[in-house]
């Protein structure tokens, strides 16, 4: 029997099961690990772990006297307990080639003390905290699912050197030109001054030549103009993202990785994060031209010159966000990691 790649998916967001099922279907011989992928992961192998939330609006904050290596670590939490033994049991079966991590500095730190090679995902922001550093010293190498043009200029060059960048894992929605709908679509996530139906029924009034759509989380405005539409949520967000003639949203991995795939015109609005996820992405977006930034509210009367200026800017879009390898290109790369003499692999790299 062929021993397997494993891939820990975290469950606060959607984002990791998704990378992980298009690099998992690319490189084959892959078994996600994680809570919720029951009927989750097309037609990959799976161990679904128990939870380990301490309650249901989960930041992972333990609010525990930790080793600075962790970030998460409280006492007494079952979930922990039986996911760590399922974990290291599926390991001593299995014996892994290698285990991608998406993300969890304790399942890193879990999967090295097995004995097994890690590859740990770097999200955006500056994550130079204790924790993070000794994941990103422990793994043989680091997958960052973005555009390096976009990476935190305060990144040490160690962790750049060890980073292979793979933007585009998650393939775009397929959509014929024809199939733009003219709208601008507004992407929301859940909570935060973002997702006030008042302001955005304010902006639409101020822009009667446009039609609005929202689609996510956002409460309902008090008076909803005729030219602003509340989709909620959908299971198409990429197709209409990909049809929409100017994208408004905050700096999320996956609004952000959806909106550069399809190139469309985009207002950005970045949301406080933990490590500046959002603020450091939309940062190096504004650096590059790959979207019209704001980091305050725009009054309503600045909406149509700001819907203008992102319909121009993406006439000119920056050569250092046009290569996207997707999928296969991380595939071959980990392939490439996984075949490489032990002593090599970091080199590889």
């Amino acid at each position: 029997m062929s021993r397997p790649t494993g891939y820990y998916v975290h469950h606060h967001g959607d984002g990791h099961r998704q990378r992980a099922i298009a690099i998992g279907q690319s490189l084959g011989g892959t078994t996600l690990l994680g809570t919720g992928l029951t009927g989750k992961t097309g037609n990959l192998p799976f161990l679904d772990l128990p939870d380990d939330r301490i309650d249901d609006g989960f930041a992972g904050i333990d609010h525990a006297d930790r080793p600075s290596s962790l970030h998460y670590a409280p006492f007494d939490q079952e979930g922990i307990r039986q996911r760590s033994a399922m974990m290291a049991m599926w390991i001593a079966q299995s014996r892994p080639r290698l285990m991608v991590v998406d993300v969890s500095v304790e399942v890193a730190m879990l999967a090295r003390l097995a004995s097994v090679p890690t590859v740990y995902v770097r999200l955006s922001g500056t994550r130079l905290d204790a924790a993070h550093l000794d994941a990103f010293r422990g793994a043989t190498a680091l997958l960052a699912p973005f555009h390096e043009a976009l990476d935190d200029d305060d990144i040490p060059a160690w962790v750049r050197k060890k980073t292979f960048y793979a933007p585009g894992i998650i393939p775009p929605a397929s959509i014929s030109q024809n199939a733009r709908d003219g709208a601008v679509l507004i992407v929301l996530g859940r909570g935060g001054g973002i997702s006030d139906g008042e302001r955005w029924a304010e902006i639409a009034r101020a822009t009667p030549e446009r039609q609005f759509r929202i689609i996510g989380s956002c409460t309902v405005p008090t008076l909803l103009p005729d030219n602003l539409e509340l989709g909620g949520w959908v299971d198409d967000a990429d197709a209409q993202i990909a049809a929409a003639a100017v994208v408004i949203g905050a700096a999320g991995d996956g609004v952000v990785s959806a909106v550069l795939a399809a190139r469309r015109p985009f207002i950005c609005l970045p949301e406080p994060r933990p490590f500046d996820e959002q603020v450091s992405k939309a940062r190096r977006l504004d650096a590059v031209g790959g979207a019209i930034v704001r980091f305050d509210w725009p009054p309503a009367s600045d909406w149509a010159g700001l819907i203008d200026l992102a319909i121009d800017q993406v006439k000119h879009w920056p050569a250092c966000l046009k290569n996207a390898g997707g999928a296969e290109a991380a595939a071959r790369w980990l392939n490439d990691l996984i075949a490489a003499p032990r002593a090599d692999r970091s080199r590889t790299a």
